[in-house]
């Protein structure tokens, strides 16, 4: 992998790039040799590529790859190929065509996003005005995508990981399956399944730690055809549930949102949330799933004291206490007209509140039929960590306690 851009190297944007790529890498069954930066200057980038292309088959360079005068990918490769560069009209009239859609003039210098190494090939970009390539060089590929991940991603998925296998000459399929995870530490995790990461062969286990998403364990297998790969995932993910039990709360790309809101629909009931530190980030979770507005009724975001007492009713003495947060998701159900009702509200700092440190933070959750409770935690990091882990962890409970209605 080589990532453009001396924006990279100033530390000005994080290379979340090349993580991404070598995420999708691994999970082909592709190994990736070394992840290299190089800044936007012609002779390193050329330097850079060869030295690459001299140790592995293939090279993914990402980036460079936009209009301006420091985009220089396609002048790189194409000096290591020993060639110059070719207009290809078809792709002036895509780019054009991209503009137009936008009601926008096409600046001149867009033109050069249409120029390609004499003897390459072109990676078709629908998203974007920025085409990729694939060149050959001395039999080894060289595979060039834009810097924006949505773009980029796109090529790598539909383009980049098919070609590199079909090169390989592996005639094979590797699926992969995500148990995501929340409510333990990855060492924890590690123990629990130790036995099966000994023993591992194909399918494989890796864990991999989303930070404020929890913690992922993935199988990866490899087959003849994808329904073989499957047929060796399912019984050691059977294993591994059995093992795991409700700290699983999604696969692959679920969330604890996708989660909270399939519980609340298959029970026929809505939700209101009361939110005080989070300011508004459960509802904005919760709202982002498709098919959210069945179940969920709103949020409101009481951060100040004055809005719990009028809008909820809060008569609590102290705003970060077990007494408020009850009052506060009562308050949701009523307000909202909710059968549930969920609240948060604690420290997230820089400074003490009501003689609680920072990272004390209440739980509220009130169910039909049931006593309202309220769970205090102390949550670590800074401001913006402990508020995206009162996020994750009252969604959490909600799913938990919902589980244990059914």
């Amino acid at each position: 992998m080589l990532a453009i851009g001396t924006e990279l190297l100033l530390g000005q944007i994080v290379d979340t790039n090349s993580a991404w790529i070598g995420e999708q890498l691994a999970a082909s069954g592709v190994d990736s040799h070394e992840h290299r930066q190089v800044g936007d200057n012609l002779p390193r980038m050329v330097a850079a590529l060869r030295e690459l292309l001299r140790d592995s088959d293939a090279v993914i360079v990402c980036g460079g790859l936009g209009p301006t005068q420091d985009d220089v990918t396609r002048e790189a490769i194409a000096e290591v190929m020993g060639v110059g560069l070719e207009r290809h009209h078809d792709l002036v009239e895509h780019i054009a065509a991209m503009f137009s859609s936008r009601s926008r003039d096409m600046p001149e210098n867009n033109l050069r996003q249409a120029d390609v190494p004499a003897g390459g090939g072109v990676i078709p970009n629908p998203m974007g005005t920025a085409p990729g390539l694939v060149c050959e060089i001395d039999g080894k590929a060289v595979y060039a995508v834009p810097g924006v991940p949505y773009e980029m991603q796109a090529m790598v998925q539909s383009f980049v990981i098919p070609d590199l296998l079909q090169r390989s000459g592996e005639a094979s399929a590797i699926v992969s399956r995500s148990l995501k995870t929340w409510g333990t530490s990855e060492s924890g995790l590690s123990e629990m399944i130790a036995n099966h990461v000994d023993a591992q062969t194909n399918p494989t286990i890796a864990f991999l730690a989303r930070g404020i998403e929890g913690l992922v364990v993935r199988l990866t297998a490899k087959a003849a055809t994808e329904a073989d790969a499957w047929a060796l995932i399912e019984p050691v993910e059977r294993e591994l549930r059995t093992i795991l039990g409700d700290l699983v709360f999604g696969v692959d790309d679920e969330t604890m949102e996708h989660a909270v809101i399939a519980r609340l629909e298959a029970r026929g009931l809505t939700l209101g949330v009361a939110e005080s530190l989070t300011g508004g980030l459960i509802g904005a979770r919760i709202a982002s799933v498709p098919g959210a507005s069945r179940v969920f009724r709103g949020t409101i975001g009481a951060y100040s004291s004055d809005v719990k007492r009028t809008v909820l009713g809060v008569t609590a003495a102290s705003v970060v206490s077990e007494e408020c947060v009850k009052q506060m998701a009562e308050g949701a159900q009523r307000v909202l007209g909710a059968d549930v009702g969920i609240a948060v509200t604690g420290v997230a700092g820089p400074d003490e509140q009501d003689g609680q440190p920072v990272g004390t933070v209440w739980l509220g959750l009130a169910v039909p039929g049931a006593p309202t409770e309220a769970i205090s935690t102390r949550l670590p990091g800074d401001r913006e960590r402990i508020r995206q882990f009162s996020t994750i962890s009252l969604m959490n409970l909600l799913r938990m306690r919902l589980d244990a209605l059914a």
